[in-house]
């Protein structure tokens, strides 16, 4: 029998990622049992999974006590954009010199797997693909600050990301991911930093398109 603490440990853990990789539409309501009979597990490690969700602001109570995502509001988003353009490039610059040839390829894998998800439609691989080429750089550096913070960020805005996926095949900009890439090959920490802020940057662009001119009004991600 799993150790309860262990097991709580591995749902949150779980959860955590599909928030980050966007699994989770805004809005979507999180549902205890169900989570319960598709991981297997009881309902009381997944009860304190959530709650402890909802103590990081990734979930959130409603009135009638059920669990959601939270909507996105235009000042939350910018506040969460401008933490990303602030940490992650410290995040990768840091991590530069810890890369390795496997990681690289690593990333590589990544990026190839998120363009055929251009091909298939499948928002899922594209999500889940830019989370790991992401982390598998920030992550190099093993910082025990950087990491966790970017990861609570990401937790955040991450449901809300499908919708880049799709407007991006429909969008000139330009593949920053084989700019960071390039960077980490020359062990270019200032070229790396600016790959990182430019693919910030697009989506930002991308993701205030399906954003209301109201700060307050909350939105949702595109169905």
């Amino acid at each position: 029998m799993r150790d309860i603490s262990t097991l709580h440990q591995q749902i949150y853990q779980t959860l955590r990622e599909q928030l980050i990789s966007g699994q989770f539409a805004p809005g979507k309501n999180v549902n205890a049992r169900d989570i319960s009979q598709t991981m297997d597990v009881g309902l009381m490690p997944v009860r304190g999974a959530i709650t402890r969700l909802v103590g990081e602001r990734a979930l959130e109570v409603q009135r009638n006590g059920r669990f959601c995502v939270p909507a996105l509001t235009r000042r939350r988003f910018d506040e969460l954009m401008q933490a990303r353009q602030q940490l992650e490039p410290l995040c990768a610059m840091r991590a530069l010199p810890f890369m390795t040839s496997e990681k690289i390829a690593e990333m590589e894998a990544c990026d190839q797997r998120m363009n055929h998800s251009y091909t298939t439609g499948d928002a899922g691989v594209y999500m889940q693909q830019n989370y790991q080429f992401h982390f598998t750089l920030y992550r190099a550096g093993a910082s025990e600050v950087l990491v966790p913070l970017l990861e609570s960020v990401w937790m955040q805005f991450g449901p809300f990301m499908r919708s880049v996926f799709k407007m991006e095949e429909k969008s000139d900009i330009v593949d920053k991911h084989q700019m960071t890439l390039e960077a980490i090959r020359r062990n270019d920490a200032e070229a790396l930093g600016l790959a990182i802020r430019a693919d910030i940057a697009d989506g930002v662009h991308l993701l205030k398109q399906t954003l209301d001119d109201r700060p307050d009004e909350e939105v949702r991600a595109p169905e």
